[in-house]
């Protein structure tokens, strides 16, 4: 069993700054593409950044120069720091990875149970 655990999220002033933390536990091999996505009432799904192994990153056009994706494979952990945070912003922040499991040596397609990110004006 592996599991994704994000932690970080809160209410922030617009304006303000917020670190994401999200860390896979469980039996791992390896851990492929990580990424972030975020949902806002009533709205879809949405892309905001991804991640490869190697460091290569990929981000929502609107949120590029305020978002970074980083992670530390030696943890097993993603982060996204989000600066100039405004009120749209505001969304369920999920963690997503592409694992490999120790046994059996499959590729399993996990998510996190999601933080709330709250902007005020």
């Amino acid at each position: 069993q592996v599991q994704l655990v994000e932690s970080g999220g809160g209410l922030v002033q617009a304006g303000g700054s917020l670190r994401l933390s999200c860390a896979a536990s469980g039996s791992i091999f390896s851990i492929n593409d990580m990424g972030w996505y975020r949902q806002a009432p009533g709205k879809q799904r949405e892309l905001v950044a991804t991640i490869t192994s190697g460091g290569s990153t990929n981000y929502a056009d609107s949120l590029k120069g305020r978002f970074t994706i980083s992670r530390d494979n030696a943890k097993n952990t993603e982060y996204l720091q989000m600066n100039s945070l405004k009120p749209e912003d505001t969304a369920v922040y999920y963690c997503h990875a592409n694992i490999v499991r120790n046994w059996p040596r499959i590729v399993v397609n996990v998510w996190g149970q999601g933080t709330q990110v709250t902007v005020s004006s």
